[in-house]
């Protein structure tokens, strides 16, 4: 009986606790629907000028890992409890004592373990890419007998754009653009983001010969243009 048990799926509601992993570059999307929704997301970065943005973005928990030290894997065969253990610790020193009811991440194998350790029971991990590696290892213990999800994501419906995009335009979401290039650089543009050199997204001028064409209402865009180049030159 217990077995066949399906507990409802979580959503993102106020009050709810979301834990971001990565949530300096596509993590920084999930940080602003927390954020617009009344969650309370933790974002987990992995530099200064990451937690720096995060912050901007109005995020107030951080947890800057390469700072703290956190070493998921204690080779490169065997991940380490331990760590686990401790960034749920500290998850639950900066909530209150709460475990996060939803963990987005796009690392990957580095971080899925502990990922699925930190969700609370009945919990959901959402999962939308692999920067760090394809095969996912965890506990399937912390999973199975605590009676969490896995979700995988790869965008939207068109009913989900839609509404991402309503958001956009009423400059509740911005976006997270870093830098452009032009098109002679797409190798480039290619190479940065392969090497993680870049902060955010990047784009490449394609028909465009320069950037800020096809805006209409320049005045609505000035009144963001703070919160929409806050990824710029960091």
């Amino acid at each position: 009986m217990s077995a066949m048990f399906t507990p409802a799926l979580p959503k993102l509601v106020p009050g709810s606790t979301a834990v971001v992993i990565g949530a300096g570059g596509l993590g920084s999307y999930a940080t602003q629907f927390a954020l617009n929704g009344g969650a309370i997301p933790v974002c987990v970065v992995s530099s200064p000028e990451k937690a720096a943005i995060c912050r901007r973005m109005g995020a107030e928990l951080i947890i800057d890992r390469a700072a703290d030290g956190y070493r998921f894997w204690a080779d490169e065969h065997n991940q380490d409890p331990k760590e686990w253990k401790r960034l749920g610790s500290r998850i639950r020193e900066l909530t209150g004592g709460d475990d996060p009811d939803i963990v987005f991440e796009h690392p990957g194998r580095e971080t899925f373990g502990a990922s699925v350790f930190v969700a609370r029971r009945g919990g959901t991990i959402v999962t939308c890419a692999s920067t760090s590696g394809f095969l996912h290892q965890y506990d399937n213990r912390y999973l199975w007998m605590n009676l969490k999800r896995i979700i995988g994501s790869h965008f939207a419906n068109y009913r989900e754009a839609w509404e991402a995009n309503r958001l956009i335009a009423k400059g509740k979401i911005h976006p997270t653009l870093s830098r452009v290039y032009s098109l002679a650089d797409t190798g480039q543009a290619a190479y940065d983001v392969h090497r993680n050199l870049h902060q955010g997204k990047v784009g490449v001028l394609c028909l465009a010969p320069e950037e800020g064409l096809g805006v209409r209402d320049t005045e609505f865009r000035d009144r963001h243009l703070g919160d929409i180049n806050r990824f710029r030159g960091v």
